[in-house]
């Protein structure tokens, strides 16, 4: 538990954190990359192009120091980052580089005068709080993951089975394990990590995709929509690769299934299923599951025009 004195001090900083916080987190990745270049096989290039990973780091970074006093508060999102971090194999040692670099981005994007040692003692302690809980979290996910039947850590080597279009901008790709071994049962509603090598970067990147089938089957299912790629953007390099080169019987790497976005199997409330767009993959996994099951529970299904009748 921080002090009361640290806890000051970095509550005190979360207007500035607001302020001036993407500019923060932009320097911090820059930072990063620089020192630790091998990081790069692990975020996602297409969301630092953007600015998604920036701005998102920003608002949790402040996040952090507003509820330093009861960081419980944001267990919900912890939880949610943890699955994602354990989805892209975000492992402890990871922890002391991002602290690292995000202690020395905070001297030098605010100035020393602005960010005294005594400031950054105290994110240094603040930020090992933060680092302690995640890494709890991300150790029972990937014990969990693990050791479930059919489960396993890390990447594992998966065999497309099928390669199906479902429409002019999206493919399914059936998965079987390239080992022969069992699958685990994933809950409705998570997600795989796909990793695939990039020549152009001579970087492996990894991207996340939606189970869009139900469970208990002799494949994984994922259904990825082709981003427009740009030669000044690094967006839809992966998906284009997965629409126009990876074919039947070729090999993908892919993560355990994870995330906490599910269908809550245990009510027996009336579910209503809305989506837009490839947000719909999810829901397929959730409604596939409740027939499959003999599900009594009253439901309703809405998919918005624009995609309505795009996949089966």
């Amino acid at each position: 538990m921080l002090d009361s004195a640290t806890r000051q001090q970095v509550k005190a900083t979360a207007p500035i954190l607001k302020q001036h916080g993407v500019l923060l987190t932009s320097h911090f990745y820059q930072r990063m990359f620089q020192h630790n270049p091998e990081l790069k096989n692990i975020f996602n290039q297409g969301h630092q192009h953007a600015g998604q990973q920036q701005q998102a780091l920003a608002m949790a970074v402040a996040a952090y120091a507003e509820h330093i006093d009861a960081p419980e508060v944001l267990l919900p999102v912890l939880e949610r980052v943890a699955h994602k971090h354990t989805s892209l194999g975000i492992r402890a040692e990871h922890y002391p580089i991002v602290g690292k670099h995000l202690l020395a981005s905070i001297r030098e994007v605010l100035g020393e005068e602005a960010a005294p040692d005594s400031l950054l003692e105290a994110w240094a302690a603040a930020y090992q709080q933060l680092a302690d809980l995640l890494i709890n979290l991300e150790n029972s996910l990937y014990q969990r993951a693990a050791t479930q039947p059919g489960g396993w850590s890390g990447w594992r080597p998966f065999k497309v089975v099928k390669k199906q279009p479902e429409s002019s901008e999206i493919t399914s790709f059936y998965l079987q394990a390239a080992d022969g071994g069992a699958l685990p049962a994933f809950q409705p509603g998570q997600y795989v990590s796909v990793q695939r090598f990039i020549p152009e970067w001579g970087l492996s990147q990894p991207r996340q995709y939606s189970l869009s089938d139900a469970p208990g089957q002799d494949w994984l299912r994922i259904s990825v929509k082709r981003e427009d790629e740009r030669d000044e953007a690094p967006a839809g390099k992966v998906s284009g690769q997965l629409h126009t080169a990876l074919q039947e019987h070729d090999i993908l790497q892919v993560s355990p299934p994870f995330g906490d976005f599910v269908l809550h199997q245990e009510r027996d409330t009336p579910v209503v299923l809305i989506s837009a767009g490839v947000g719909q993959t999810p829901l397929l996994s959730m409604l596939k599951h409740l027939l499959a099951s003999g599900s009594q529970r009253p439901s309703a299904t809405r998919t918005l025009p624009a995609m309505a009748g795009s996949m089966p």
